[in-house]
């Protein structure tokens, strides 16, 4: 990342910038590509790395200590239960048709469906109860990023990835 007077340049953007004589120069847009260190240097630009990356679903970003900076943590919780929730009830829309027509006509729904359903709800039940025994962001971010919270149980009917 190029700072010319500590602001960020981006590298395909013309930008202006002061001489020693208090003169005001446009420089193109490709000025920081084609330029060496030395030539940015006598304008005063400098190269530092990139800020480190963060989850922005859980920081805000970093202090001017390069602490991270956390989300409100009840906030995040309420959430994140109510993301489960909305994801469950993607999943099981598509067979609610199956059970509704078991209550109007009584046609018995597929036994798998019903046992597929039910898994939904366990486990939406058990991310929900992981996600409100959480006490800080760091292990809500811990948990939501894990193997545990995206994995869900399988459709029975889903079709099967050929091998390749």
């Amino acid at each position: 990342m190029f700072l010319l007077d500590g602001k960020p340049l981006s590298p395909d953007v013309a930008f202006t910038a002061t001489n020693a004589d208090g003169e005001t120069i446009q420089y193109p847009a490709n000025w920081l590509r084609l330029s060496t260190p030395e030539e940015r240097a006598a304008i005063g630009i400098t190269e530092v790395p990139d800020p480190a990356p963060y989850d922005q679903r859980f920081y805000w970003g970093y202090d001017a200590d390069g602490t991270l900076l956390p989300k409100d943590h009840a906030q995040l919780v309420e959430q994140w239960v109510s993301q489960t929730r909305y994801t469950a009830n993607t999943l099981l829309t598509p067979t609610d048709w199956i059970i509704i027509r078991e209550a109007d006509n009584g046609k018995p729904a597929d036994p798998l469906i019903k046992q597929w359903r039910e898994d939904i709800r366990l486990a939406t039940g058990t991310k929900n109860d992981a996600i409100e025994a959480t006490t800080s962001t760091d292990e809500l971010a811990a948990y939501i990023t894990g193997p545990d919270y995206p994995a869900w149980p399988a459709d029975p009917y889903a079709p099967v990835p050929a091998e390749i």
